[in-house]
């Protein structure tokens, strides 16, 4: 996912920041606000990197020694509303894990070699942050159908440490997304969803979709269940990058 549109900057990224300008990009009068609080457990099906990708670089599996989970994962999201079609979300969706393991051969990353067979801490991070616009063409008592696109801010990272040597790759770009929302309601109070924010490209590719069911239990609150996947990564001059993660979650919307 670090590749997909290439590598615009390198450093930190400051949450608040971009959580601020999220907000104040819907702070104008709307129908409804909608926040939504997501949580629960994640885990990879792979995570594999190689930096620089050429021959200076190895080829590894970040699981090995960053670990695959399951670990607990939370993420939120603002939505507002404006003349019953069109729609603005802003999303914050963290994801880091660490852990510790060990190489079976030894490897090369970002300028330096780590040995074979001894302890190594590795840490993985996609921390993205979303900005969303979505047309609702279709919006009747039983489907709500809508398209539009999504900027994401990612603010990625791969580190890893033995004894004093040590190695990073933090990345931030930007990767614009194609969007697509489909909502069914079944009655007054159950409903299901899919969304899903996607594109690709020869250097690279990346995918969130989520399939859950939904619970009303009144007008102003939402219960949310189902399965998100995360796809993707860049296959770049300087970068290798794809990983699969898989979550499950639970999640609640309020409106305002």
């Amino acid at each position: 996912m670090t590749g997909l549109c290439g590598r615009l900057c390198r450093g930190r990224f400051t949450a608040p920041g971009v959580v601020a300008v999220l907000l104040l990009a819907a702070s104008a009068a709307a129908d409804d606000v909608e926040v939504t609080l997501e949580a629960g457990v994640l885990g990879f099906s792979y995570n594999e990197a190689q930096i620089p990708n050429s021959n200076a670089g190895d080829r590894f599996d970040v699981t090995t020694v960053a670990g695959d989970g399951p670990i607990v994962y939370g993420r939120l999201s603002i939505q507002r509303t404006f003349a019953d079609r069109h729609i603005v979300r802003g999303v914050y969706a963290p994801v880091r894990i660490e852990g510790i393991g060990a190489f079976d051969e030894p490897v090369r990353f970002a300028g330096e070699e780590f040995d074979a067979d001894d302890a190594i801490s590795g840490l993985y991070q996609f921390n993205t942050y979303r900005l969303t616009y979505r047309y609702r063409f279709v919006h009747n008592e039983d489907w709500s159908l809508g398209a539009g696109v999504t900027g994401l801010v990612r603010d990625a990272n791969i580190r890893l440490v033995q004894g004093s040597t040590r190695a990073e790759d933090p990345n931030i770009g930007v990767v614009p997304l194609l969007h697509a929302n489909v909502q069914y309601r079944f009655n007054e109070h159950w409903g299901s969803e899919f969304d899903i924010d996607a594109l690709a490209s020869p250097q690279g590719r990346a995918v969130d979709a989520i399939l859950m069911g939904t619970y009303q239990p009144r007008n102003d609150m939402t219960w949310r269940l189902g399965y998100r996947t995360l796809e993707g990564g860049g296959d770049g001059s300087s970068v290798y990058s794809f990983a699969w993660l898989h979550f499950g979650m639970l999640g609640v919307s309020y409106q305002f």
